[in-house]
């Protein structure tokens, strides 16, 4: 039997965020010889339950996001102390300042999900990204199994540390209901991501805005002075629809069945959960052109570098038959990589 402790996430049930899900369904799918211990946020769960998918939970009244994101993982992590686990999941760098002098007292495996290359984020200032590019570093050397969710990420971490690692994506087919229902395609694309520059919004925007294509846009407009701008820029455009962020499966399901194409803005942050969703609905592809994005639909989606390549692209499509194959090519992916059971089978085998 192996106890996990997992630190560094808002907790369970999950609510949003990559991470959450990542526990949510890790905890869901877990073998018969994996126990969970999940570290939670009590900020975020008035209702405090003691078990979640059979894993046990523990509070701690800190926030898990933010600047409380350090003092929350290290004070998991001296907890972990007494609790003793097989081995403490990591995911993401922000404690792991405290790595080292846990390793001094602690006899459990350490496994790492660095996240992706949080250091590298514009919303950070230079103090911030100097601080996350140590913990980072510190994490690669103190862990026993290093996880990337991106192959991008895994090189990057050879190339910088001279590191191994293994490569271990996300799932995306809970997006998909047991009995999914009928529903009509419509004539609109869809882009759903928190509203930051380096998702290249404002990219996504100008293109649609220069078209007469309809684009349904979901996002956190509210939460920043940039998505604030945002909203009030291109809300006037007849053919842009700017919503609020919705969490609803259900509701989320309807959107992207109906939709004829997934923009994907995204230019950091390995294998992004959004478009690993997406891919799951075999619709076609439109992702920003990196190196994160090109291997998580292997080279086989439409890429954009510009306002103006998104918009040629759009505009080339004629019949759509093209369109249909590349969809076609990102269900195959999905259910090959990315589903939640292939997911966890391969979380428990570094444990």
């Amino acid at each position: 039997m192996k106890e996990v402790a997992v630190i560094g996430t808002v907790g369970i049930p999950a609510c949003y965020g990559g991470f959450e899900s990542l526990v949510e369904y890790l905890t869901k799918h877990s073998s018969v010889g994996t126990n969970y211990h999940v570290f939670c946020s009590s900020k975020s769960y008035p209702e405090k339950k003691e078990t979640h998918n059979g894993a046990t939970l523990s509070y701690l009244p800190l926030s898990a996001n933010g600047i409380q994101s350090v003092p929350y993982d290290i004070v998991s992590l001296i907890r972990c102390l007494f609790l003793k686990p097989d081995v403490t999941l990591i995911l993401g760098v922000s404690g792991c300042l405290f790595l080292p002098i846990y390793r001094l007292f602690s006899n459990s495996k350490v496994v790492t999900n660095i996240d992706g290359l949080e250091w590298r984020r514009d919303k950070w200032g230079r103090w911030a990204k100097r601080f996350l590019k140590f913990s980072e570093s510190l994490a690669i050397k103190y862990s026993d199994v290093i996880i990337a969710d991106n192959k991008a990420i895994g090189d990057y971490i050879v190339r910088e540390y001279g590191a191994d690692n293994e490569v271990i994506a996300y799932g995306g087919d809970h997006v998909i209901p047991m009995n999914p229902s009928k529903v009509e395609k419509s004539d609109f694309y869809l882009s759903l991501c928190r509203i930051e520059p380096e998702n290249n919004v404002e990219m996504i925007l100008e293109s649609f805005s220069r078209s007469d294509k309809k684009l349904k846009f979901i996002g956190n407009w509210d939460r920043s002075d940039y998505g604030l701008r945002l909203k009030q820029q291109y809300s006037y455009f007849p053919n842009i629809e700017i919503l609020d962020p919705i969490y609803d499966l259900s509701e989320l399901y309807v959107l992207r069945e109906s939709c004829i194409g997934y923009i994907h803005g995204h230019s950091a942050g390995g294998t992004n959960p959004s478009l690993v969703e997406a891919m799951h609905f075999g619709m076609c592809i439109y992702a920003f052109d990196c190196d994160f994005n090109r291997y998580s639909t292997e080279n086989t989606a439409l890429y954009f570098k510009s306002s103006e390549s998104l918009l040629n692209i759009l505009n080339s499509q004629g019949d759509g038959r093209f369109s249909s194959q590349v969809g076609q090519n990102m269900k195959s992916i999905a259910m090959s990589r990315y589903t939640w059971e292939v997911v966890s089978r391969e979380y428990e085998s570094t444990y």
